[in-house]
């Protein structure tokens, strides 16, 4: 079932219930044991796998839509996403899901994280109003964190330097989440509008002379606005940047703060006036969160004659 975003209470209770079955998954095996022994009533093998499957399935298909609406198809996000939508895939197919995941140990288990890190990416901003580049900080914390018995599982050797490896490789593992924050979209953010404009009306709170092209001449002595409307959870008090970048190098970079719960999205802008000497080339301005995760971006491109307004 796809999610509709604007339905915040609908969404609340999946994440909710997504969040309270994962103690399940991660204990799975102590309560099946714990019951054998107290009650001697053992589960059955084909119910827990059910249960399991299920879990995964509900989680994954939770998250797609907001990845799906976050993403920036034209960025790395596109990879990121498409990896989601092939798990999805994988927790529906039973073939596949039971002859060839769960009986990977090691595989298994880190598919659980995986699924874990992005219900954490969606859930923790629309129950607990967590800023997405905390968000980013913590479900990148779990799933390093959980990601040990994966690891441990793939380095059968006993060995002295074992326990140095499997640090070694939580620690490199961290690594690679936290660089790769870029290719992450921020699934509860939404860029609904963005424009490039040279004059914007107060009142309306909208671009009243959008462009796509400046002169050199004119940028220099008016400057231009950024307009964006984000969607966002209700209740989240988000800072993001607008990133100003002439042919790939950052030359500004502007704070902004947002707050999430408007329907259209919340509606701001940013106005450059201070410019380089040599503004000619193509111009991108990138909407990104705290910890550099991208929620869009704009052109435009400087001329050296004035056109006329699009």
């Amino acid at each position: 079932m796809l999610v509709d975003r604007q339905e915040e209470s609908f969404a609340r209770v999946i994440a909710l219930v997504m969040l309270v079955s994962w103690p399940w998954l991660l204990l799975e095996n102590v309560l099946r044991r714990w019951l054998d022994v107290r009650f001697h009533f053992r589960l059955p093998a084909p119910l827990l796998r059910y249960a399991t499957q299920m879990i995964h399935q509900e989680s994954l298909f939770f998250v797609l839509p907001f990845l799906f609406f976050a993403t920036t198809w034209s960025s790395g996000q596109a990879v990121f996403t498409g990896l989601i939508g092939c798990a999805a895939l994988v927790s529906v197919l039973d073939p596949v899901y039971y002859k060839w995941l769960a009986p990977r140990r090691w595989l298994f288990l880190g598919f659980h994280t995986l699924a874990l890190f992005v219900v954490l990416l969606t859930a923790l901003p629309i129950l607990l109003n967590v800023p997405t580049h905390q968000t980013y900080l913590y479900a990148l914390f779990a799933a390093v964190l959980l990601s040990f018995p994966s690891l441990a599982a793939v380095i059968r050797a006993r060995t002295r330097w074992r326990g140095l490896l499997l640090a070694g490789l939580v620690v490199a593992l961290g690594a690679f989440g936290w660089v790769g924050r870029f290719w992450v979209p921020p699934s509860t953010l939404r860029l609904t509008d963005i424009q490039l404009a040279l004059e914007m009306d107060r009142e309306r709170r909208a671009p009243s002379v959008p462009v796509s092209q400046v002169s050199v001449e004119r940028l220099h002595r008016d400057g231009l606005f950024a307009y964006t409307a984000i969607h966002a959870p209700l209740g989240l008090q988000e800072r993001i940047f607008h990133v100003w970048m002439l042919d790939g190098e950052e030359v500004d970079r502007i704070p902004l703060e947002i707050q999430g719960g408007r329907e259209r999205g919340y509606r701001a802008w940013t106005h450059k006036l201070n410019f380089p000497e040599d503004s000619g080339g193509r111009w991108r301005v990138e909407v990104v969160t705290e910890s550099g995760q991208m929620i869009g971006r704009g052109r435009f491109r400087t001329v050296a004659e004035t056109p006329a307004p699009d």
